[in-house]
């Protein structure tokens, strides 16, 4: 009945995507009728673009994605990444600014005085009087350069021809911008995106460090759950980059300077490290155009060179614990594949039987069957997968219910998943909730974009998407408890636990 039920929810969302036929069709068509509709290209400058057409609603969703994320960033300036994708909306020379002949002078003082500033505040034997004079004059420079700021004039434009969905997102492994826009706009995307790479102020810079600094507040210093999950990152990675907080730790967020962010946009924002996907109601052949006109004079430069630590092979076992007068958590992670592992496909197929829904052993056992969690959850590649990631695993006891006996609980599962075959009933199962969820992501113009853009830059070709498809399908029993014995090692784990405080 349900396989019914999915199957019958496929064939409406083919044809939504213009791509209606037979649900007798197998993945492999799926990706030729797909094929049929997407045009690709690369500019001589190296940008690449995604383009689909989907003609049902005159709109159309725009995605930049970067080949640049926290990994890349330098050290001491972790946050770095994440800081330019906030930037990104402040404008250009021409776009959020009264005067940017006069204000341009004005920014160039700006740094120099918060650098005096900030040397003076760390000099051995600091003069007081001298440090509230640097901070007066870099005060005064930073009302300066606000009185020529326009705020938010980017996002006004966008929104004043109908544009909706403008945000920005950071990971680990890229930064991404997307919006979307009546088909009839689609020009105004290329002129505003393609000046806002060429030509970005670092305006307000000061203003918004603090903006990201609140942020960090919230989700990390302010949350406990946020500062258990931010410590079992770092001690889970030893020394590869994925240990550092794509929002960065505070003391690096408060050194950045805008010349950081500088050296950063110049070594990564080239063409040929950046792919646009453009998904609705368009014309490939115009959309070429345009991004000729807009995007072509671009200069051209190299894809830079991305290096990163390697991590070493985890020895035993390692133990984090806060405590705090929120709700326990138990959380733990074990070294998990990179996407492109062979394996990696299996990997992902055994988070969802653990904890995919509520007919999930984890779910199931624990928090249905047991009332040990009040819930429980597993991630295959966290935070990223480009590089060997994590195995992650999450379970919030339910009242009364010791940290021990939920591990118990957990580890009965665990068990269970290493040392015997899945049914096939079971392996089928969670092999069509993993291709619908895919699907699922396809059912807008923005998910489709964004669906197209990741696989296009982080696997060099956007049908990679659907390729996985064919991967998750190949997947057997055995491949399952294999792989659950290889990564889910108790020897391995790292176990962080939040605590209460009348418990310690």
């Amino acid at each position: 009945m349900w396989q019914k039920a999915w199957l019958a929810w496929l064939v409406g969302l083919l044809f939504v995507l213009g791509l209606g036929g037979p649900v007798l069709a197998a993945d492999q068509d799926l990706l030729q009728r797909m094929e049929d509709r997407v045009t690709r290209f690369s500019l001589e400058n190296g940008l690449t673009f995604v383009v689909i057409e989907r003609h049902e609603v005159p709109v159309a969703s725009f995605v930049t994605m970067v080949d640049v994320g926290s990994v890349n960033e330098p050290a001491g300036l972790s946050g770095l990444a994440h800081m330019l994708e906030h930037m990104a909306f402040k404008g250009t020379s021409r776009i959020g600014t009264t005067d940017w002949e006069a204000e341009k002078h004005v920014l160039a003082k700006l740094e120099k005085a918060y650098v005096k500033w900030r040397q003076a505040q760390k000099s051995e034997n600091p003069d007081q009087e001298e440090i509230q004079e640097l901070k007066k004059r870099f005060m005064d420079l930073k009302a300066q350069a606000q009185a020529y700021v326009k705020p938010n004039e980017f996002a006004s434009i966008i929104e004043a021809h109908g544009g909706t969905d403008l945000n920005a997102a950071t990971s680990s492994e890229y930064t991404m911008y997307f919006c979307s826009l009546p088909a009839n706009k689609a020009e105004l995307w290329f002129s505003l995106e393609s000046e806002r790479l060429r030509d970005p102020v670092w305006r307000e810079f000061f203003t918004e460090k603090e903006v990201v600094l609140e942020e960090r507040r919230m989700r990390v210093d302010s949350s406990p759950i946020g500062r258990l999950m931010e410590r079992l990152l770092a001690v889970s990675f030893l020394a590869h980059p994925y240990r550092q907080p794509v929002i960065g730790w505070e003391s690096d967020i408060k050194a950045a300077l805008p010349s950081d962010l500088t050296r950063l946009y110049e070594k990564y924002y080239v063409p040929a490290n950046m792919v646009c996907a453009v998904a609705g109601d368009v014309d490939p052949d115009q959309i070429q155009a345009w991004a000729e006109k807009y995007f072509g004079p671009q200069p051209s430069d190299s894809v830079p060179t991305k290096k990163k630590t390697r991590e070493p092979k985890r020895l035993g076992t390692k133990e984090v614990e806060i405590s705090s007068r929120a709700q326990p958590v138990l959380a733990r992670t074990y070294p998990g594949l990179s996407r492109f592992h062979p394996q990696a496909p299996a990997l992902e197929l055994t988070s969802d039987i653990l904890s995919q829904r509520r007919t999930s052993r984890l779910y199931s056992s624990l928090v249905q069957n047991q009332g040990l969690a009040a819930q429980v959850g597993t991630y295959s590649g966290y935070p990223a997968d480009i590089d060997p990631g994590l195995f992650l695993l999450f379970a919030i006891p339910n009242s009364g219910v010791q940290l021990s006996e939920l591990a118990q609980g957990v580890d009965e599962q665990l068990d269970r998943i290493r040392n015997s075959d899945v049914s096939q009933e079971e392996l089928q199962r969670v092999k069509n909730r993993a291709r619908a969820q895919l699907l699922r992501g396809l059912d807008s113009n923005l998910g489709l974009a964004r669906t197209l853009a990741k696989a296009q830059i982080l696997e060099g070709d956007w049908r990679e998407a659907f390729w996985n498809l064919e991967q998750l399908e190949a997947v057997r029993s055995e491949d399952i408890r294999k792989v659950a014995a290889k990564i889910l090692d108790p020897e391995k784990m790292v176990e962080a636990r939040l605590v209460h405080e009348t418990d310690r």
